[in-house]
């Protein structure tokens, strides 16, 4: 997965949610699959996949020859990953067709692999020794496909969107790769991705990197204020797009805008350490994610449609790490939906498991509030505070000496009060009073006297 590319300053106002009409039955998508946890068998995997939803392709991050066996004869299209470190050895031409040989040809074509991804995220490891070998390598493996008869397999690498120079005007047609790799490391990959009719793949995450201030814009939400580009006039209503077209830019800069790009991984957690989690989120983010998919492109490429991995298949409990990288998932290892974003067929439940939560759309009656959970220490509530009041568009001057809310005063009861005016102006949505599990929703109103919540 990805980690923090720079923030970009495309970022806006954070608000209110308003929830659009998305159908309820999607036609094919792709998920990372990851294996950190403990998880089913991949033969379990490969059925359910094929039986119960309509994900028509994954990627991996290896070659593992279980799961490569599993997906034989699923029709679901598959793609490997060679792990960064054999990268170097790759370079050598008879290491290449060796590494076909072992990995490809036994399993090809009874099952769909459709792409090998030539390490990930390489240029952001700031390893020398992978970067230089990177293309000899894909040109290798492209090589000894071709010599082995293979021609429907691509070669390809994964990057991070820390290849790209924000600029500072926050216009995506100025969008440029970074100084030093542009044209002595990704130009002449572009060039072979022209040369091959392979993809460009790219990890676009609007999670890492947003302002705090500006979640709205960052998640598809509305409303927000949207980002004119002031070069080519173009409106932009959320992150993911600007991502997305400034590296359009970046690549035509070159002289490569015609290359295919493929989202190699792209998703938003369902928890994490911070209130911008939740089940509504990511459903919100990846429904959005998907619909772009298949039936919208981008303000520079409004007639694309970009072939889609989101991240990731399952929420893989041992992962290391905060609790975010614990919870990218869109199932549970009982196959039962996290959260729905239409990927089951007819509706199904998943493999007999949970069914999937609830996502309530924000409420404009009353009977819901968002209160300091008991146990809550004053450090986390003045933490809460601290960040409603500065990120969370909320108006605290109530809580102030003089304010309405003022007395009782107290850290537990201002919290409350500013934790609940985040729950309200976001539709009050649970995921809304998590505050990284200090909040609770209560149904009794918690007004006193002057002060109303």
């Amino acid at each position: 997965m990805a980690k923090a590319p720079p923030s970009t300053s495309l970022l806006l106002l954070l608000s209110a949610v308003v929830f659009l009409t998305i159908p309820a039955a999607i036609s094919a998508i792709g998920v990372n699959y990851g294996t950190l946890g403990n998880l089913p068998p991949p033969t379990e995997v490969a059925n359910f996949l094929k039986t119960q939803t309509s994900i028509d392709s994954v990627k991996i991050f290896n070659v593992d020859p279980n799961i490569l066996r599993a997906f034989a004869g699923t029709g679901i299209s598959v793609v490997v990953t060679v792990p960064n470190g054999d990268i170097p050895a790759l370079a050598n031409g008879r290491q290449a067709r060796r590494w076909v040989s072992a990995n490809i040809l036994p399993f090809h074509p009874q099952t769909k692999i459709k792409y090998i991804s030539v390490g990930n995220e390489i240029l952001l490891t700031g390893d020398n020794n992978m970067i230089s070998n990177l293309l000899p390598a894909m040109r290798n493996l492209n090589k000894a496909l071709v010599r082995a008869g293979v021609r429907d397999v691509k070669v390809t690498t994964a990057h991070s969107l820390n290849i790209i120079a924000y600029d500072l005007n926050g216009a995506p047609s100025s969008g440029r790769f970074r100084p030093g790799w542009d044209t002595g490391v990704l130009a002449p990959i572009l060039a072979y991705h022209r040369r091959t009719k392979s993809p460009f793949m790219i990890n676009p995450y609007p999670y890492f990197g947003f302002d705090p201030k500006n979640v709205n814009f960052a998640l598809f939400r509305s409303p927000y204020k949207a980002v004119r580009d002031p070069f080519t006039h173009k409106i932009y209503t959320n992150m993911y797009d600007a991502l997305m077209d400034s590296t359009y830019s970046a690549m035509k800069a070159l002289g490569y805008g015609d290359v295919n790009i493929v989202v190699g991984e792209t998703g938003w957690p369902s928890a994490c350490d911070a209130p911008w989690c939740s089940l509504e989120n990511a459903a919100w983010f990846n429904r959005n994610i998907i619909k772009r998919s298949q039936r919208q492109g981008t303000p520079l490429m409004p007639n694309r449609r970009f072939e889609t991995y989101i991240f990731g298949l399952f929420n893989e409990e041992g992962k290391p790490g905060p609790t975010a990288e614990r919870n990218w998932g869109l199932f549970h290892s009982d196959f039962s939906p996290v959260y729905d974003v239409g990927l089951l067929r007819n509706g199904q439940g998943g493999g007999g498991g949970r069914p999937a939560p609830a996502l309530p759309a924000p409420s404009t009656a009353g009977g819901k509030w968002c209160v300091a959970k008991l146990g809550a220490s004053d450090a986390q509530l003045q933490g809460n505070i601290d960040w409603v009041c500065s990120q969370g568009g909320v108006d605290c001057k109530p809580i102030q000496a003089g304010g309405s809310c003022f007395n009782p005063s107290s850290v537990r009861t201002h919290a409350s009060f500013v934790m609940n005016a985040y729950f309200q102006k976001n539709g009050r949505s649970d995921g809304s009073c998590n505050f990284s599990g200090t909040g609770v929703v209560v149904g009794n109103n918690p007004s006193n006297g002057a002060c109303r919540y």
